[in-house]
């Protein structure tokens, strides 16, 4: 199929990416707000997702594309932020007619970051409103940006040893074929470089000079962690391939790999992993190969979402050892 070459998550055409937070209570929200419909399926892996018709994305269901997607902190709270993306797209006319009106179709999940800085403060349907003004803009960041906002890793021994995460997109081509992520990391577990297996954030040691394995003492710390720590990594890849929804949910399942291969320990009874994909269907492609590069650009996107984080709210982040 040719070389792979690196572009902008905005390259891909038929999307807009935007992003909205509140910096000094530590969370915010991040939409993907399509310009058709978009074929979507989902993988849902963690034990705890905070979600928003996810159902739709059944190939049972008689759902054929959705309007918008919505990542979110807030925990549960933050779905509320749906209701600013459903009112965005209604003013633009996107959605399903119904009579007179017009309902879209929206999907989402939720991190918890009600622990972050203060939980009293979660993602409301305003903020999702400026979420998807912002898409307008068609800017790329990553790190303490949207539903990244309140992100952190390596919380198995509580907030008080954790790092600071964020939000990561990365983005392939492949000859005609382009597949992208976006993502944002808040494990439980230790984050490690994918093609070095280096760790590169999460629990950090009793000077905080360091890291130490999660995964190491995983039996006795995640029995302690499962007192104090809600935990969620939630994205989505976005490929021009054109793919049904079964092909998409399949898509969706070799995504999570990528998971795997970058956080360790992953999909817990304390996690809400959840990674959504979704097709704007323009070039032929299979599931397969799709698939195979969006484990790819996910693990790539989960690397750049805590490398590109900052120190803030007492947590120190990957730049602090660099």
């Amino acid at each position: 199929m040719g070389e792979w070459k690196e572009i902008s998550l905005h390259d891909i055409k038929g999307i807009k990416i935007g992003h909205a937070q509140d910096e000094e209570n530590g969370t915010g929200c991040t939409v993907v707000i399509c310009d058709d419909k978009a074929i979507c399926g989902v993988d849902v892996r963690g034990g705890g997702p905070a979600s928003r018709e996810t159902e739709l994305l059944n190939p049972m269901m008689s759902n054929d594309g959705i309007n918008g997607l919505l990542l979110s902190g807030g925990s549960a709270y933050g779905l509320d932020a749906a209701g600013g993306v459903m009112k965005y797209l209604e003013e633009k006319g996107k959605g399903i007619k119904v009579g007179k009106e017009i309902v879209p179709i929206v999907v989402g999940s939720c991190i918890f970051d009600l622990g972050c800085a203060n939980g009293k403060v979660r993602p409301d349907a305003k903020m999702g409103y400026d979420a998807c003004l912002d898409s307008e803009k068609h800017i790329e960041r990553n790190g303490n940006v949207g539903a990244g906002m309140g992100a952190t890793v390596g919380k198995i021994h509580g907030d008080g040893h954790a790092m600071k995460s964020g939000l990561g997109c990365y983005a392939v081509q492949i000859g005609s074929l382009k597949v992208g992520a976006i993502v944002v990391v808040n494990a439980i577990g230790d984050v490690f470089e994918m093609d070095s297996n280096k760790q590169i954030a999460g629990l950090l040691n009793g000077k905080k000079d360091g890291m130490l394995s999660s995964e190491l003492e995983a039996v006795k710390l995640l029995q302690l962690a499962s007192k104090f720590s809600f935990n969620t990594t939630i994205g989505a890849i976005i490929t021009n391939a054109k793919l049904d929804k079964a092909d998409m949910n399949k898509v969706a399942a070799m995504a999570s790999n990528g998971i795997a291969r970058t956080i360790r320990p992953v999909n817990t009874s304390m996690d809400g992993d959840s990674i959504y994909a979704l097709a704007t269907g323009k070039i032929k492609s299979s599931p397969d190969v799709v698939g195979t590069v969006a484990a790819h650009v996910l693990g790539k996107a989960v690397n750049r979402a805590v490398l590109e984080a900052d120190e803030i709210y007492g947590y120190k982040s990957a730049k602090s050892f660099i």
